[in-house]
């Protein structure tokens, strides 16, 4: 799969062709604003201003399919973490990641890059019980399992990694030098 043949719908409603970022590092990455991962805003923006000159760019996908932890307008949504979080990286309208009417780049994304799990430890355990609620929604197509999932992409567009929610962002950081 290759990102830059998606196109993404910005704030305003214009088309945002993702091959705009061609030749960058790129983080996908499903929010949400009323989440136990919005605090990720933080880590992400970080990650973002060490990076940005090297060629690196996050895309942000507001998405309310879980729990409807996105509840606001686009425009609510954007200041909320522009204000709160001090964000800078390009924040696209909201989407949804699973289900019929699912944003195509995410459902490849995904496909892919299928969950693995959640790995270890107590945050783990809590997800795996949250994310079988929404299983049940979606059923095979829940793809993704939660807010804050992130797809990493080489500089030639390639899918590389997929980081759940509960990853540390430490280790999302080090895989993002090691393609810079």
């Amino acid at each position: 799969m290759r990102v830059y043949d998606y196109t993404a719908t910005n704030l305003d409603g214009s088309e945002a062709p993702l091959s705009a970022y061609k030749g960058d590092v790129l983080l996908v990455v499903n929010t949400a604003t009323g989440c136990g991962f919005t605090p990720q805003y933080e880590d992400l923006e970080k990650i973002y201003a060490n990076h940005r000159t090297k060629g690196f760019e996050i895309l942000d996908f507001p998405c309310n399919q879980f729990r409807e932890q996105a509840p606001g307008s686009d425009e609510e949504i954007h200041q909320f973490c522009t204000m709160k979080f001090g964000t800078e990286f390009p924040q696209f309208k909201k989407i949804d990641v699973n289900g019929e009417n699912a944003f195509p780049l995410f459902k490849e994304m995904a496909t892919e890059k299928p969950f693995v799990g959640f790995g270890r430890g107590p945050k783990a355990l809590m997800m795996n019980q949250v994310a079988k609620s929404v299983d049940k929604e979606f059923g095979d197509a829940a793809y993704i399992k939660w807010n804050f999932t992130k797809f990493l992409f080489d500089r030639e567009g390639n899918l590389i990694e997929r980081f759940e929610p509960t990853a540390k962002m430490e280790d999302v950081e080090a895989a993002i030098e090691k393609l810079l």
